[in-house]
């Protein structure tokens, strides 16, 4: 007898720092990097006497968030306290949003290789940060107070997500909306998009299962990982006859497994009530409309776009969508380009391969600063490879030294005589060379070892150089190999 099929329950809670001057409640420099504990005052550090003023900046982002996600924005919402204790919040409470937040009941689209789904949001919420606690060998666990008091928003999904894929889908597009509209930067690595995977399993048709939540996962790649951890366990622990229990849980990605940390809280514990200190916050209807008339194209938007002007398939206009600085910079060099598809397929695969080979630090992260190449550069050695004026293998290496050393490609090749050798004579030359030398592997060609046509190719290769034309070269190979003649 088969073992049921169990489905997987997720919904994502994300946490995003905003891109404001500075922190939520006072006056505080809202900065990443600083020295330990040097962008903190009274307010933010809770000492008694002191009192909350609020950044209206931070509304205006959060209202943002929600309009580019197909969020209802309210127009007044209302900050509570949530009471817990813990050694990096100061006052014992973080002020959040509870009972009125500012955004509710949106969505997102996303795609995957399922085809396109649509992911509900049931809220967003603004909130502060907690500070950040740095586990030391030689020192312990030390404080750092900078992040404490860092306006946030949390976007809380529906339980919609149905597989790792579809929630990293959902996590880069949203990732992709918040960049896109000036929100936030979203740097995983820094910690200013973080996410908590609440997962449980069922059998299909049945009620939700009991939830775990793994808190402050800060890639994609942590979040794929560990839902594929958690789920296995729970399979587990469900087919032993184990009962599951509501917890939270640590994802370790040295191990690969999810390990308990505590009792998962419910609402009720937190024993939440409106903020004495903070009046109501209201958006007025010019503001509303203002906010969103300052939304730029989304990724959506753009990626119908490009499939439309460009010919690109649904997949490329994806990829180039998925950051605001990538599509500005495909953007401005596909007018320079013949084949502005041809432009996407480069950037999407010899480019990104050279943007990973590069990322010394492994952080997976992407910005402008990661292509130090001109787009009018880029468009003129995508030409010279659609073309067929370079093959595929110098058209490597010219991109690697441009990733060095930006310059025009078309000079580049000139200078270095690498253009692709295209001359019959030349050719057949170095075909018939490499089969006289080599007897041996022609004896096995014939004889039905074809593979070794790959070790002839690459022999008649570097008698050009690598600049032959590799189908024209291959072609005149086999007509040596088998005794035809197609001139």
């Amino acid at each position: 007898m088969s073992k049921p099929i169990y489905e997987m329950v997720i919904g994502l809670e994300t946490h995003v720092e905003l891109r404001t001057k500075t922190k939520i409640f006072c006056s505080c420099t809202n900065e990443f990097g600083a020295e330990p504990n040097t962008h903190v005052c009274p307010v933010c550090m809770a000492l008694p006497g002191t009192l909350p003023v609020f950044n209206e900046q931070v509304l205006t982002y959060a209202a943002m968030a929600g309009m580019a996600t197909n969020c209802y924005v309210h127009h007044k919402s209302r900050f509570d306290r949530k009471n817990y204790f813990y050694p990096d919040l100061p006052k014992a409470y973080q002020i959040s949003q509870f009972y009125r937040p500012i955004c509710e009941h949106g969505h997102l689209n996303i795609h995957t290789s399922q085809g396109e789904k649509r992911i509900g949001i049931t809220r967003i919420h603004i909130e502060e940060d907690a500070g950040k606690l740095i586990h030391d060998d030689r020192l312990g666990t030390c404080l750092d107070m900078n992040r404490c008091g860092v306006p946030l928003i949390e976007i809380v999904s529906e339980p919609d997500i149905r597989s790792a894929e579809e929630a990293v889908a959902y996590l880069r597009k949203l990732r992709a909306i918040l960049t896109y509209t000036g929100v936030s930067d979203c740097k995983m690595n820094e910690g200013s998009m973080r996410c908590d995977v609440n997962l449980s399993i069922r059998k299909p048709g049945e009620p939700f299962g009991t939830r775990s939540e793994m808190k402050n996962l800060n890639s994609f790649q942590s979040v794929e990982r560990a839902i594929a951890a958690e789920y296995v366990r729970q399979v587990a622990a469900v087919e032993a006859g184990e009962t599951l229990v509501q917890e939270t849980r640590r994802y370790d990605q040295k191990t690969g497994k999810t390990s308990s940390m505590r009792r998962k809280e419910d609402s009720a514990d937190y024993r939440y009530f409106p903020d004495p200190d903070l009046p109501e916050v209201y958006l007025s209807d010019a503001e509303m409309a203002q906010i969103k008339a300052s939304i730029p194209a989304l990724p959506d938007e753009r990626r119908d776009q490009y499939m439309t002007d460009f010919g690109l398939t649904a997949y490329a206009a994806e990829q180039l969508t998925d950051e605001r600085w990538l599509a500005e910079y495909f953007e401005t060099a596909a007018p320079f380009a013949k084949s502005p598809a041809a432009l996407a397929n480069l950037i999407i695969g010899e480019v990104f391969a050279q943007i990973t080979l590069r990322d010394t630090e492994h952080t997976g992260e992407r910005d402008e600063r990661s292509l130090p190449i001109l787009p009018q550069n880029l468009a003129n050695l995508s030409d010279l490879l659609s073309g067929g004026r370079v093959n595929s293998s110098t058209g490597k290496k010219i991109l690697s030294i441009m990733f060095d050393a930006d310059c025009d490609p078309i000079a580049y090749a000139e200078a270095h005589n690498l253009f692709t050798v295209t001359d019959e004579a030349v050719l057949r030359a170095a075909a018939t060379k490499v089969l006289a030398q080599n007897p041996d592997l022609v004896a096995s060609y014939r004889g039905g070892k074809l593979g070794v046509q790959k070790a002839l190719m690459g022999k008649a290769m570097a008698e050009t150089r690598g600049k032959a034309d590799p189908e024209r070269l291959r072609e005149m190979l086999v007509e040596g190999l088998t005794g035809t003649d197609t001139e």
